[in-house]
């Protein structure tokens, strides 16, 4: 459990880094947003699948 716990941790933090470093997530082509007057409405679609299949492959990897 503490092993998967500092992975976890360092996932989160490389993550964090590349998005101060520029790495678009949340505005990748595909991400719907829709704005009209003073609302905003933002749906990630294309972030959330990638997002699933890098984690499935993570896990994926723990498992073994």
């Amino acid at each position: 459990m503490g092993r998967t716990l500092v992975f976890v941790g360092l996932a989160i933090a490389a993550l964090g880094l590349l998005v101060m470093w520029g790495l678009p997530l949340g505005r990748l082509p595909g991400d719907v947003v829709v704005r009209r007057g003073s609302l905003t409405f933002y749906v990630p679609l294309v972030s959330s699948i990638i997002l699933s299949i890098i984690l499935t492959l993570v896990l994926m990897f723990l498992r073994r």
